[in-house]
């Protein structure tokens, strides 16, 4: 309802004037008139910051774009970890990511570069027992992929069962820095045979075995690239040479939490010759397949998959489906890894190319909790906007209220025309309130109630 040309407010020769239901109760000035688009952005600016955080976070976790390369740390040129890694190179190849293969002198030294930041490496192998003496922040396991036994050959008449029978003997524990030395001499410093009298050489591989057949050691220790099959073979069936059969291998395994027991069967090495003539216990540690922790949740999958493929077959010291395997030992075992041995290979990985499952399947994890925090804030915007905008609206009322309140004292013509120029001011202030069309019923209401209060005053009717 248009009010009025009579009684106008001195400041609308002025020019437009604006007023707040605040000011007007206190001093019926005017003030700037609030926009709906204002509220808008007051509402919509945090809420559309809120589900863009939550995106945000939700690639970083993920890992959008991962790299088309590995840079995987095996071993020396021809030793079983090269070889290993070559194949990891030709599965890889087949999804569409580079495998870069360093070189290095074996699991200590690819531990030692895994753990220097600086180096650029992705993955390697890392034989379980070594992580002592190391900062391994920031390393995790995607699983152990097969065991490694410690294989004992020694001088004697008749078997031995025990380490201790070797004390104060000429041991070949293996060449400095490698890993069956690591392991050598922490077995026999357990026995406390580390020192005096036993004769500690640094002989491995062929040079350990030709020491032990030429009668210059009395037992070597293999495991690993130096316990190649040519020099198993070597061994196996010369008279007087002897594999130890470890009875204490559970005592061991109280004490080292890295070692595994192992069963080599009878005639499991050579059947035509029953070789070895008696069932023997072993110990030896497990390889894990070692990652940065920066390592893309794609790569991973990839990796677990192909260790599935290279090392899940049966072999002599591991039956079918037995690795790669969770074994938490010297490392923890990354949060992608424990899902992927939890969920298994999912029906997207059998229909769908392995980079489109794997992103699909990340959606899929992450998308619950994004949904947590996008939906309360997508719904709760629209019910803080509602809300302001219906406040630019109600405020008026408690002014028209107070005006109302005035009428039902007896008063003058003059306070009569105080109030019909505040009431002025008011429907002019309401004329310049801008809304959202859904809200113009409530808009062109409160004009009603204005205009009904103006009848009010100007029919002089009691309040």
């Amino acid at each position: 309802m248009t009010p009025p040309a009579s009684s106008p407010p001195a400041s609308e020769s002025a020019g437009p004037s604006r007023l707040s239901p605040a000011s007007f109760l206190d001093k019926h000035s005017f003030t700037k008139r609030f926009s709906s688009r204002r509220d808008l952005l007051l509402v919509g600016l945090p809420t559309l910051l809120v589900v863009l955080a939550a995106i945000g976070v939700g690639i970083k976790a993920m890992g959008f774009a991962p790299p088309s390369t590995i840079r995987f740390i095996s071993g020396p040129e021809g030793s079983g970890y090269r070889n290993l890694a070559d194949k990891y190179q030709q599965v890889l190849k087949r999804y569409g990511v580079k495998v870069e293969i360093i070189p290095s002198r074996g699991a200590l030294e690819n531990l030692e570069k895994l753990s220097d930041r600086t180096a650029k490496l992705d993955v390697g192998f890392v034989q379980g027992g070594l992580a002592e003496g190391h900062d391994i922040t920031g390393l995790h396991s995607l699983g152990s992929v097969f065991a490694q036994p410690l294989m004992v050959y020694a001088r004697t008449s008749e078997p031995i069962e025990l380490l201790s029978a070797l004390r104060g003997k000429r041991l070949a524990v293996g060449a400095e820095g490698s890993g069956a030395r690591v392991l050598a001499l922490k077995v026999l410093k357990a026995n406390e045979m580390d020192g005096p009298p036993t004769v500690l050489l640094e002989l491995s591989g062929e040079e350990a075995a030709k020491a032990l057949l030429a009668g210059k050691v009395d037992a070597a220790f293999l495991m690993g690239d130096s316990a190649t099959p040519q020099v198993m073979r070597s061994l196996r069936g010369v008279p007087g040479i002897e594999l130890v059969d470890f009875r204490q291998a559970d005592g061991y395994l109280r004490k080292f939490r890295f070692l595994s027991k192992l069963t080599l069967p009878e005639g499991a090495m050579d059947l035509g010759k029953d070789y070895p003539p008696r069932t023997l216990q072993l110990i030896g540690p497990t390889v894990e397949l070692v990652a940065r922790d920066r390592l893309h949740p794609a790569l991973s999958d990839m990796l677990i998959g192909a260790a599935r493929e290279i090392h899940g077959g049966p072999g002599l010291f591991r039956n079918a489906g037995e690795y790669p395997a969770p074994l938490a030992r010297d490392f923890p075992i990354s949060r992608e890894a424990e899902r992927y041995y939890k969920s298994g290979e999912q029906f997207l990985y059998k229909r769908l190319p392995f980079w489109l499952a794997s992103l699909i399947d990340r959606l899929l994890v992450l998308l619950l909790p994004l949904l947590v925090v996008i939906v309360p804030a997508t719904r709760l915007a629209p019910t803080i906007y509602r809300w302001r905008v219906r406040s630019r609206i109600y405020r008026w009322y408690g002014a028209l209220m107070a005006i109302e309140r005035e009428l039902r004292n007896p008063n003058d013509k003059d306070e009569r025309d105080k109030i019909r120029g505040r009431l002025d001011e008011m429907a002019l202030a309401v004329r310049e309130i801008r809304t959202p069309p859904s809200f113009a019923d409530q808009l062109y209401a409160l004009r009603d109630h204005i205009a009904a209060v103006r009848e009010r005053l100007d029919g002089g009717l009691p309040a």
